[in-house]
């Protein structure tokens, strides 16, 4: 039987299975303040039966937001809502977590359905972001951000800090930071947005340096006992995949000694000009590589919804987790479906029993059976 359905221990914290449920932004918030809609998104997540569920990306501030209707940690009193959050899905049986982070010069874009492109600084829901340089990304994100001074870098760290401890008070048990995907902490690693000439800019070590000076800084308030983890874009293909790939080992490696307990192997998305390789699971041979040259425990999503696939990576020890993310929006019970083809026994058993007993009891053979 496969490995997908075994626990997994991380620190003090043990998932039920190898599936998990990365960050999946809703962009249903008021003022960053959670709503009715993700308490019965991530309820609903939690009861289809995944080891861990990681609510989306929320902001550290106002202007860490990447639309106005993301959510936020930046305010005690947004604290409530993350906690009934937090309580639906451990009630449900899975662990939760959250992703903190800073959007950087992706900030202050309209929501994907309203266009997916800046809204402007003196237009309605607008603000001036601000990254490591005046560089803009381009295409449908061409703002400038404003370039951070040495207070606003330190602020930021601070904004980190406070956020994760508010994260903690809400009862999450698994953190997150997001160093990916061009938002802030990217920016400062990436060679074609940071432009900086000082201590953050330049080698590789300074360019690195943002990410774990905040790293460090977040792991002194987060208990030792509850896995610290990031999501981190190792890799740009944008033609020097090698080179950046090798930088980001080392990295990794320094984000290790300082306290990283796992890492969520992903994309840069720091240039308009990638050519990403989509494709079924075409990160997982990035994130085993990571793995094997950092001894951290690692995961990756990017094409994994097919049974089949996460079964295998997980069985030959290419990942620790796999984080299944659309497959589970398209049906949030996936990972019962993934049960029955790959043959395990009693799949509804992964489902609260209020599900479980009635599928047992009445679901026969030939009938999609998920005794």
């Amino acid at each position: 039987m496969t490995a997908l359905f075994s626990e997994f221990k991380l620190k003090e914290i043990t998932l039920r299975n190898r599936v998990a449920i990365p960050p999946m932004c809703q962009y249903s918030a008021i003022d960053g303040f959670t709503s009715d809609w993700h308490l019965a998104h991530y309820a609903g997540m939690a009861r289809g039966g995944a080891g861990l569920v990681i609510v989306e990306a929320t902001a550290v501030s106002p202007e860490g937001r990447i639309t106005p209707g993301c959510t936020g940690l930046w305010r005690d009193e947004q604290i409530e809502g993350m906690a009934e959050i937090a309580a639906a899905i451990r009630s449900a049986g899975s662990v939760p977590g959250i992703q903190i982070g800073h959007a950087g010069p992706k900030a202050s874009a309209n929501k994907p359905w309203e266009g997916d492109d800046h809204i402007a600084n003196d237009a309605p829901g607008g603000w001036q972001t601000i990254a490591p340089s005046a560089v803009a990304f381009g295409g449908g994100l061409p703002k400038v951000p404003q370039a951070m001074t040495s207070d606003d870098i330190l602020r930021v760290k601070t904004d980190f800090v406070a956020t994760a401890k508010r994260a903690l008070e809400a009862g999450f048990e698994w953190l997150e930071l997001h160093f990916a995907h061009g938002y802030l902490a990217q920016s400062f690693f990436s060679r074609h947005a940071n432009q900086r000439t000082d201590e953050y800019g330049g080698s590789a070590e300074n360019r690195g340096r943002f990410l774990l000076e905040t790293l460090q800084a977040v792991r002194e308030v987060w208990p030792e006992n509850l896995p610290l983890t990031a999501r981190f874009g190792v890799i740009e293909f944008d033609g020097q995949d090698e080179e950046t790939l090798a930088e980001s080992i080392e990295l990794v490696n320094k984000f290790k000694d300082a306290g990283l307990d796992m890492l969520n192997v992903s994309m840069g998305f720091s240039t308009i000009n990638a050519k990403v390789p989509w494709g079924p699971a075409f990160m997982v041979p990035i994130a085993e590589r990571v793995g094997k040259e950092t001894g951290l425990p690692v995961a990756t999503a990017w094409g994994l919804d097919d049974p089949q696939t996460i079964a295998k990576v997980v069985d030959d020890g290419q990942m620790d987790l796999v984080m299944v993310g659309r497959a589970h929006l398209a049906n949030p019970h996936y990972l019962v479906q993934a049960a029955i083809e790959l043959g395990l026994e009693k799949p509804a058993s992964l489902l609260p029993e209020q599900y479980s007993y009635w599928l047992s009891r009445y679901a026969g053979p030939g009938k999609g059976s998920a005794q």
